[in-house]
C-alpha cells in the first residue's frame, strides 16, 4: 500500500482531475479523439438533478492519480446491476496496488447497495487488466459482442 493513499468517493470539485484522467486513458488506448466529454457535461450528469453516474478517486498529497467510474445498469434477469465503466490510474503510479483498492471499493459499494452483480469490459489485448481480473476470479465471457449505435460524438 501507498504512503498517504486515500480512495474515496467523488466529489464535484474532482471533475477537472477525472477527465484528465480519462483524457491519459484515452491515449493509452491510442483514442485521444474519442473523448467528447467536458467537465460541464460530467457536472450535470454526475451531480445534476438526476445523477447518472458516480466515482471513486485515488488521492496523494490532495492529488488524483486514479479513478473508478460505475453506473447502474439493469438487467432483466437478475434486476439492478453495477456497470464499473473505467478504472484508471495515471502511469507513473501503475501497478502499485491502486487500481485493486479501486476496485475493492467499487466491489464494495455494490455489495452494500445490494446489486445483484457488478459488470466490466477489458480490452483484448490488455493482458495486464484481463490478468488482474482473472486473479479476482472474474468471469472472462468471450461470447457476447459488443454494440453500439452512435447517437451523437
Amino acid at each position: 500500500m501507498m504512503e498517504n493513499l486515500i480512495v474515496r468517493r467523488g466529489i464535484e470539485a474532482d471533475l477537472p482531475s477525472v477527465l484528465n484522467l480519462i483524457k491519459e486513458l484515452a491515449l493509452y488506448e491510442k483514442a485521444p479523439h474519442e473523448v467528447t466529454n467536458t467537465v460541464e457535461k460530467m457536472r450535470e450528469d454526475g451531480f445534476g438533478t438526476n445523477p447518472v453516474f458516480g466515482f471513486f478517486v485515488a488521492e496523494i498529497n490532495g492529488n488524483i492519480i486514479g479513478i473508478s467510474l460505475y453506473y447502474t445498469r439493469y438487467s432483466t434477469w437478475k434486476g439492478r446491476c453495477l456497470y464499473l465503466d473505467d478504472i484508471v490510474v495515471t502511469e507513473q503510479y501503475r501497478r502499485k496496488g491502486i487500481g485493486k483498492q479501486l476496485f475493492d471499493a467499487t466491489l464494495q459499494h455494490a455489495n452494500e447497495n445490494d446489486f445483484a452483480h457488478m459488470n466490466w469490459q477489458v480490452l483484448d489485448w490488455n493482458h495486464p487488466a484481463i490478468e488482474f481480473y482473472k486473479k479476482e476470479k472474474a468471469e472472462l465471457d468471450g461470447e457476447w459482442i459488443n454494440c453500439k449505435i452512435r447517437i451523437r460524438d
